[in-house]
């Protein structure tokens, strides 16, 4: 049993504060980097590097370990030197108004067209009104129409002298000009003119049709003169504004000589504003305003010639660097707004509004993977715009619309960003088994590990951890022992004492609390004793159904021995998972064997409390009594094993070993101490495998043991694989240096029952026999005593049959 035995020294794994040259964390440098995980920054590297199409990254990797922060400080370093995008605007369609077009600028020309436009249509609404006041506008009106007057006054002259020549009149009357006959320059009546006789009426008859139709002809003269008139005051008008409109968009097309296509759409402008000259022109009364037919008097609109500032990039010193973190739909694509007026929803191009992946343009987009799953439409849409390298902004109610509506198509951006999804490593293979498109636009795989290499160079890297979060939120500064025994529970987080936990949010929570600690003791700095009280308080905080148990276990409502022996009973460890906390707690474990051929009967499978993992677990045991005890022999066998007093579930295989010691107990009839708990998986050669929670398990037994009184015979047996995994408790520690509780490492299960058993496992000789009084020769000695039962059983009632048959 010696030879197994622990030294407290392999229990544990201990930081040496002796080796941090620094007297507090204060003296060191601010951590630049992130700790541990240079694979995963390599990959981060190249998919930063690489501009080709679908090389987006996917950080995965469990949550704490730095994800977000490592990518966003990357970012900015990298950010920083790079160029700053183009500023992006939105223009109003002059032809249809429905599809709004995008522009390009230089970084922080967007702004300034912005307010230059803005001020020259606060100008445009002042002053085109201004030109139909103007004394110029006045007098040239007054000239076109004084000039036409003229030509229409000589036109009705040469009428009047013609008709007046041959006897008639021409007088205006409600119907218009009429032509009168006269007598001695007297308008004749209608009396006077039917008393005429016959012969001169149709002579006047004859000059009137004649007259008549001169009168006509000036009349149509008359109003093509008229509409001339008209047609020279719009020219005169049009020249009036088109020399207004040019002299103030003037400075504008100075300003942006270099920018064909403002200096287009200032065109544009200029052409639309000419067309739109009679509503500029002073209302002569109220007009009518459709739908409805309401009367209004409305001042013209000049908000199509606005700017929408779309993306503003003149704040930035470099890329941008954009972490949506409720990436909707609208919040990726942007949307286009509407304003409600009297119930009824209206809009226009100054209210498309940018997405992410818009002000991501030229820079970086970081998502949380898991969001953009649970938004309606993003993930989808994300992957439409990788495919055809634009952002479109879409409104996605409209498919869901019976009718539909007219509505803004504004012009698609190209996009041109890196993407960053983080993630679960759950997520990323889900992703890339079910979708088809994921593995082609994240092609880059950066993987985060939960641990790191217990090296030198991590311990100092953890130090100026700890001094970049204690600067960072104004935490006391750690002595060289606070940090040491940080390492040592960073160790414990992964249960190896080879390893460092990357879990740096967890990490940095403990370094809160013992700073807490410190602080209220009135300290100036942090020792190893505060982190210790960190740890203590935390498990206070959590270990509430551990007490519980532990209180059922000392009182006797759940049945565990820690002292004497028996046969087919051991004592198994189980370990329970609380969330953020872990504990082990000691479990019975009984095995019974009887004749018969049922072989291996799993209580828990048969009541479907078990697991997977479990039943495999106990079917292995089948394999390793088949191997060893049935060469010979066929292995007449039943027995049952069970978890007593198990009320839930059980899974995994770490009990295999325990319930193999147990069923060997009660075939070879030998008492298993009961002062012995024991954990491992075993395979079909007997050999012991590693399991998981090896320190809660051997703690929880602990417990237990020094509760009762700890007797110096008492302790946990474990596979020897999980020595490295030893972060015991100082009491465990301090126990098994005083010899009054142990922990032995085993290979094979012989070694094991050795321990258990106080009796020898015994060693195969070359008959194939066993040891003389070895546990493995009378658990031999059993089975061929249940075979030869059986037998004889068989035959017993075999002849009994046949004598039956012959009586009937």
């Amino acid at each position: 049993m010696d030879d197994f035995r622990l030294a407290a020294e392999e229990l544990s794994w201990r930081c040496n504060p002796a080796q941090f040259e620094f007297s507090s964390t204060a003296d060191l440098e601010e951590l630049e980097g992130t700790i541990g995980q240079d694979r995963a920054l390599t990959a981060i590297e190249f998919g930063l590097g690489i501009r080709d199409g679908g090389f987006n990254i996917f950080i995965l990797g469990e949550i704490g370990t730095g994800r977000s922060s490592t990518i966003k400080k990357i970012l900015q370093r990298r950010a920083e030197d790079e160029p700053v995008p183009d500023d992006w605007c939105y223009l109003h369609d002059l032809k249809d108004g429905t599809r709004p077009t995008a522009i390009h600028l230089p970084a922080g020309t967007g702004v300034t067209l912005q307010q230059e436009v803005e001020t020259l249509v606060g100008k445009l609404a002042e002053e085109l009104p201004k030109v139909f006041e103007s004394r110029e506008y006045e007098g040239r009106k007054s000239l076109i129409a004084g000039e036409y007057q003229e030509k229409n006054q000589a036109l009705f002259q040469s009428l009047e002298e013609r008709a007046s020549g041959e006897g008639f009149l021409l007088q205006r009357s409600v119907s218009g000009l009429v032509l009168v006959p006269t007598r001695k320059g007297e308008a004749l009546s209608q009396q006077q003119y039917e008393d005429l006789p016959a012969a001169e009426r149709k002579k006047l008859d004859a000059k009137g049709t004649r007259l008549q139709e001169e009168l006509n002809e000036v009349l149509r003269q008359a109003r093509e003169q008229d509409q001339q008139m008209q047609q020279a005051t719009l020219a005169m008008e049009q020249e009036l504004l088109k020399e207004l409109i040019a002299q103030l968009y003037a400075p504008l097309e100075k300003t942006f000589a270099d920018h064909p296509e403002v200096l287009e759409h200032f065109g544009r402008c200029k052409d639309d504003l000419l067309q739109r000259l009679e509503e500029f022109r002073p209302s002569q009364g109220p007009r009518i305003s459709l739908p409805g037919f309401k009367m209004a008097q409305e001042a013209p609109s000049f908000e199509r010639y606005l700017v929408n500032l779309f993306l503003d990039n003149s704040p930035l010193k470099g890329a941008p660097v954009v972490y949506e973190a409720n990436p909707t739909y609208f919040n990726l694509f942007g949307r286009i707004e509407h304003l409600i007026q009297m119930g009824n929803a209206s809009t226009n191009f100054t209210m498309i509004k940018p997405g992410a992946l818009h002000r991501s343009k030229g820079g970086y987009l970081v998502l949380d993977c898991r969001e953009v799953l649970l938004s309606p439409f993003s993930y989808e849409a994300l992957k439409r715009a990788i495919r055809n390298r634009e952002v479109k902004i879409e409104d996605m109610v409209e498919q869901y619309r019976l009718l539909a509506t007219v509505s803004l198509k504004p012009e698609p951006i190209p996009l041109d960003c890196k993407i960053i999804l983080i993630g679960t490593p759950m997520l990323y293979y889900l992703l890339y088994q079910l979708d088809p498109d994921f593995r082609k636009y994240f092609k880059v795989k950066a993987d985060f590990d939960r641990m790191m290499k217990n090296t030198w160079e991590n311990l100092q890297q953890l130090a100026r951890f700890i001094a970049t979060l204690g600067s960072e939120e104004k935490l006391l500064p750690f002595d060289p022992s606070a940090v040491a025994r940080v390492a040592e529970h960073s160790a414990r987080m992964m249960a190896d004492k080879a390893r460092l936990s990357a879990r740096f949010l967890d990490l940095a929570d403990l370094l809160r609390e013992a700073s807490f600690f410190a602080a209220r003791q009135g300290l100036e700095m942090v020792a190893a004793s505060h982190v210790a009280l960190a740890i203590e308080a935390k498990t206070y905080r959590s270990n509430k159904l551990e007490e519980h148990l532990q209180e059922a276990i000392e009182e006797g409502t759940i049945l565990v021995d820690t002292e004497g022996a028996v046969v087919g009973q051991i004592n198994g460890l189980s370990v329970y998972q609380l969330g953020d906390y872990a504990f082990g707690k000691p479990a019975r474990v009984t095995a019974r064997s009887y004749l018969g051929k049922a072989g291996l009967v799993n209580i828990e499978r048969e009541a479907k409390l078990s697991g997977p993992i479990h039943d495999k677990g106990v079917l292995i045991l089948t394999g390793f009594l088949g191997d060893r005890f049935a060469q010979d022999k066929p292995l007449a066998l039943a027995a049952s094993i069970c978890f007593e007093q198990s009320y839930g579930g059980i899974e995994g295989d770490s009990a295999s070993s325990t319930e193999l010691y147990a069923l060997l107990s009660c075939l070879a009839d030998l008492p298993i101490q009961q002062g012995i708990a024991v954990t491992g998986s075993v395979n079909q050669r007997g050999q012991l495998q590693p399991i998981g929670g090896v320190n809660e398990k051997i703690e929880g037994f602990f417990a237990l043991c020094q509760a009762r009184g700890l007797s110096g015979e008492q302790g946990v047996i474990i596979p020897l694989q999980n020595v490295k995994n030893l972060m015991l408790q100082e009491a465990v520690i301090a126990a098994v240096s005083a010899g009054t509780f142990h922990v032995w490492a085993v290979a094979t299960i012989d070694e094991g029952i050795e321990i258990l058993t106080r009796t020898p496992a015994g060693v195969r000789r070359a008959n194939g026999s066993w040891s003389v009084g070895s546990v493995n020769a009378r658990v031999d000695h059993r089975l061929r005593e249940l075979a030869e039962a059986g037998r004889r059983f068989g035959e017993t009632a075999g002849s009994r049959k046949k004598t039956k048959e012959k009586k009937d």
